[in-house]
């Protein structure tokens, strides 16, 4: 502080007479702060706004310390609790039936692409061979018509026989492979391939897979592979000509527990002997009804691509000779136009699909039936599916409600016991 001294002359009332005044000198000082000098009072600040940095830091790392250490901390129990995760059992099963799914979606990938292809062969080679035949009729027809002789005529007539020629073996070709029938097949894979993936991911989701549900995925698997082939070469194509219809197979064989389990509990697990009955009146009216039905129309289209197959490839060559040996025209513009209605007939119409069609429905009432023998032999009822549930699959799979699949089985069962009794009545008569 720095001192000011001032002197002010002051008129002292206090000390002055009536008769006289007399000034007094007053001495006082006023203190003024002294400025700050720059050298030595900035270290002073800086030192102090450092130390309350250094605090804050300090402050800062310990909280990042604190929630590092409590992160990684978390992260390794993660990480073993992970560990112990897929070191149990179903973490194991969770990891392959993941893996199978993956597997399952690439081969709906590649089956709905072949089928996509497959259909266009059948489009292209339909139109492909009409042209060729409808070409080759025209050209027979102008060659005998008489218009033209010498050079031009025989042009035309070996001209047609080789449009007939060429139609005779794409014809042959085509209805080894029978493309439409291909192209179902594809299709019907890619749908069962749908259902596998979606009852997979319906396992993963409910949890507690076991080893079962991996063997038994990847059964299916394998047995929609040989089921519904993609190479036509290697004799891996499934034969378009059989003697005898049978139904589409594309699951595996059941294991049948025939062994008689104790039950443990008295719980039925949804199960009694009247839903056990319905079931088995099910299945005969599946094998009385549908089963005869479908193998009755299949054999039917097996008959009827079977001779749609032999007539096409043989009118051609019937017309390819006519063309050459033939003096007029009729036989080859006949033969080559019964040749282009009879190839629209089969591949326009698509028999081939229609049979492979019958097919998978055989297959699916096979598997039905298959299905209901198999959980009902099954002796421990607890090792089955629960009885209501297994009671209302079945009656979406057939297109019913519960109540309606009830009806159906009492309605099988009173006409096959009026049956026997008729029978019986016959037999006494008789």
């Amino acid at each position: 502080m720095s001192s000011l001294r001032v002197s002010i002359l002051n008129n002292n009332p206090l000390h002055s007479s009536p008769s006289s005044s007399s000034f007094q000198r007053i001495n006082c000082s006023i203190n003024v702060p002294k400025l700050p000098k720059l050298p030595s009072s900035v270290p002073k600040v800086l030192a102090s706004s450092t130390r309350s940095m250094v605090e804050e830091m300090g402050k800062f790392r310990v909280r990042d310390n604190y929630n590092s250490s409590f992160a990684e901390k978390n992260h390794t129990s993660k990480i073993m609790h992970d560990g112990d995760l897929y070191n149990t059992t179903n973490s194991q099963a969770v990891i392959q039936l993941y893996a199978i799914l993956e597997a399952v979606a690439d081969r709906i990938e590649m089956h709905t692409n072949v089928g996509e292809q497959r259909n266009n062969w059948n489009t292209l080679l339909l139109n492909s061979i009409n042209m060729l035949t409808l070409t080759a009729s025209t050209m027979a027809g102008v060659a005998g018509t008489g218009s033209c002789e010498g050079a031009p005529l025989l042009a035309l007539k070996l001209s047609s026989a080789l449009l007939f020629s060429a139609a005779t073996g794409m014809l042959l070709a085509t209805n080894k492979i029978q493309p439409s029938q291909l192209a179902e097949e594809q299709r019907n894979a890619a749908r069962l391939f749908k259902q596998l993936q979606a009852q997979i991911q319906t396992t993963i989701a409910v949890g507690n897979p076991s080893e079962s549900d991996v063997r038994g995925a990847m059964e299916r698997v394998l047995a929609l592979d040989k089921a519904y082939p993609m190479p036509l070469l290697g004799g891996a194509m499934l034969e378009k000509f059989p003697e005898k219809f049978e139904g589409a197979r594309w699951w595996p064989q059941r294991r049948l527990n025939n062994e008689k389990a104790q039950m443990k509990g008295k719980s039925n697990n949804g199960w009694s002997v009247e839903l056990e009955e319905e079931m088995r009146e099910v299945v005969e009216v599946v094998k009385r009804k549908d089963m005869e039905d479908y193998e009755r129309l299949g054999n039917i289209a097996l008959k009827i691509n079977k001779g749609l197959a032999i007539s096409a490839p043989l009118l051609t060559g019937i017309a390819a000779l006519g063309c050459l040996f033939s003096g007029d025209s009729l036989v080859p513009v006949v033969a080559g136009s019964l040749a282009s209605v009879v190839n629209a007939l089969e591949h326009g119409g698509q028999v081939g699909m229609v049979f492979e069609m019958y097919r998978n429905c055989g297959g699916f009432f096979q598997l039905l039936e298959e299905t209901i023998e198999a959980t009902i032999e099954e002796k421990d009822l607890e090792k089955r599916e629960n009885g209501e549930l297994f009671e209302l699959k079945m009656a979406l799979q057939l297109g019913r409600s519960v109540s309606q699949l009830r009806e159906l089985a009492s309605k099988s069962a009173a006409y096959r016991i009026e049956g026997r009794e008729i029978d019986e009545f016959a037999s006494k008569l008789f």
